[in-house]
């Protein structure tokens, strides 16, 4: 099945991640976002921790096309599994 949208859930700034969940059905499925990946995906200037939620809005598309591969590719990490995006699996 294919994800669909999910929740911004929020900015952990002592972690460098934004999480989100996307939805499989009714399953939600947990993912998260590296900070530097946001700021990689955007070539700008880092944001700043107040910036995140905005800037998580703006790339939403690119990220979730993303974690939908990482899904059908069943790359899951961590406990419960969940997604991880990273810049590396932003390039190619």
């Amino acid at each position: 099945m294919k994800l669909t949208t999910g929740r911004y859930i929020g900015h952990e700034q002592d972690r460098g991640i934004v999480q989100f969940s996307m939805q499989d059905g009714p399953r939600e499925i947990a993912c998260a976002i590296s900070t530097s990946a946001l700021d990689d995906l955007e070539r700008g200037p880092r944001a700043r921790p107040d910036e995140r939620e905005a800037q998580f809005l703006r790339l939403r598309d690119q990220i979730e096309a993303c974690a939908g591969r990482k899904y059908q590719a069943t790359e899951f990490e961590g406990t419960p599994p969940g997604i991880v995006l990273r810049s590396i699996d932003f390039r190619g």
